[in-house]
C-alpha cells in the first residue's frame, strides 16, 4: 500500500446504513417475488405495505438523524392547519455558536474576528461529523427506491392491475413523503443557519462600532 495514498473513507455508521437499505430492498423484493409464492393479494398487500411502513419509520426517525443529521415531522396546529417541523444538526451547532459568541462578547468586546472565527469553527465541526458516504447512501437510496416503485407502478398500469397499482401507490407515497420532508428540512437548516450567522455578525459589528464611538 502506498503510504502517500490518501486513506479511503469508510461508512461511519454501517449498521444504520444496513437498516436504511434493508427494508427498502425487502419491500421491493417481496413485491416482485411474491407472485411466485402467494396467490393471496391480501397477504401481498399487507406484507409489502408493512415493510414499506417500517422503512418509512426507520428513515424518518433513525437513519435520517444519524446519517445526515436531519429529522422532520408534521403537526396540526390549533387552527387545524398542517405545519411542517424540522430538526437538524445545524440547530445544535447554532446553539453552540450562540453560547461561544456570547462568551467572546464578554471576554473580547472589541475583537470582531474572534467571534467570526468561533462561528466558522462550529460550522466546520458540524460538517466534519457528517460522513460523505453515509450521506451519499442516504440520498441515493431514497431516490432509487422511489424510481423503482414508479417503474413498477407503470408496469401495473400497463397491465391494468388496479389492485397491485394500489400497493405501489402506497409504497411510493411513503417514499416520496420522506424525500420531500428531508429535502425541505435540508433547505430549512441551511436557511436558518445563514440567517443566524448574518444576524449575529451584523449585531456584533454594530456593537463594535458603538463601542468605538463611545470610547471616542
Amino acid at each position: 500500500m502506498d503510504p502517500n495514498q490518501a486513506p479511503v473513507e469508510n461508512y461511519a455508521n454501517p449498521k444504520t446504513c444496513l437498516f436504511h437499505v434493508l427494508f427498502k430492498g425487502a419491500a421491493l423484493a417481496f413485491y416482485i417475488l411474491s407472485a411466485l409464492f402467494f396467490n393471496s393479494f391480501v397477504i401481498i398487500f399487507v406484507v409489502t405495505v408493512l415493510l414499506a411502513a417500517l422503512d418509512f419509520w426507520v428513515v424518518k426517525n433513525v437513519s435520517g438523524r444519524i446519517l445526515v443529521g436531519l429529522r422532520w415531522w408534521n403537526e396540526i396546529n390549533d387552527l387545524g392547519e398542517s405545519v411542517w417541523k424540522f430538526e437538524s444538526l445545524d440547530q445544535e451547532v447554532t446553539t453552540l455558536s450562540f453560547l461561544l459568541y456570547s462568551l467572546s462578547k464578554i471576554i473580547l468586546t472589541s475583537f470582531l474576528p474572534f467571534s467570526n472565527f468561533l462561528l466558522r469553527l462550529c460550522v466546520y465541526q458540524s460538517l466534519a461529523r457528517m460522513n460523505k458516504k453515509d450521506s451519499w447512501l442516504f440520498w441515493w437510496t431514497l431516490y432509487l427506491a422511489a424510481a423503482a416503485w414508479l417503474v413498477l407502478g407503470i408496469f401495473s398500469l400497463i397491465r391494468f392491475q388496479a389492485d397491485y397499482l394500489l400497493v405501489v401507490g402506497v409504497c411510493l407515497s411513503l417514499n416520496v413523503a420522506n424525500i420531500i420532508g428531508f429535502t425541505k428540512c435540508k433547505k430549512d437548516a441551511k436557511k436558518q443557519f445563514q440567517q443566524f450567522a448574518s444576524q449575529t455578525i451584523a449585531s456584533r459589528f454594530q456593537s463594535t462600532v458603538q463601542s468605538a464611538f463611545t470610547l471616542v
